[in-house]
């Protein structure tokens, strides 16, 4: 059985200079997308399509969002494995082509992956990532490619103190 989700977000555009879209260069790409409960989001385009630079704009958007789901899934799935994650960082990049008449399209994105474990296989946990990429929502959605360049390393696990005991 099938199983809808749904999602809202509201996206307003906050650049009005005071005169509108009377021309091209007369207004800012400056918004602010709020969801339901949650913090504002600015955003704006990217600096090289007027944009402004301090705001996050929607395609490195698309790579963190792309980033973020690999990663929620790839935790799921070691902890499952009983693969023990102490850190997680992923410098994830995306390459974006633009046509001779402005539009554009996303042409492939490349997260980096970089893993540390204190208990369980390396090479396991290398391996899930590949599943994790086959899991991920936003991965299935996008009609690029998604390629994973991971590494992990395993670190001695004497050396990490263990929190308290919550009882």
């Amino acid at each position: 059985m099938t199983k809808s989700h749904h999602y809202r977000a509201r996206m307003e555009w906050v650049g009005n200079r005071g005169e509108g879209t009377s021309d091209y260069r007369a207004y800012d790409r400056d918004h602010v997308v709020t969801f339901p409960g949650k913090t504002p989001l600015i955003g704006s385009s990217d600096p090289e399509f007027r944009g402004n630079p301090a705001r996050y704009n929607p395609e490195e958007l698309l790579v963190a969002i792309l980033s973020s789901c690999h990663m929620l899934w790839y935790l799921h799935l070691c902890a499952d494995a009983g693969i023990v994650v102490e850190q997680y960082t992923d410098d994830a990049e995306g390459v974006m082509e633009s046509g001779p008449d402005g539009s554009g399209r996303f042409t492939r994105v490349t997260l980096h992956p970089k893993v540390t474990i204190s208990r369980g296989s390396p090479t396991h946990a290398t391996e899930l990532h590949e599943r994790a990429h086959r899991m991920c929502y936003i991965a299935n959605s996008v009609n690029f490619l998604v390629g994973h360049e991971p590494s992990t390393t395993m670190v001695d696990s004497s050396h990490l103190t263990t929190p308290p005991d919550r009882r």
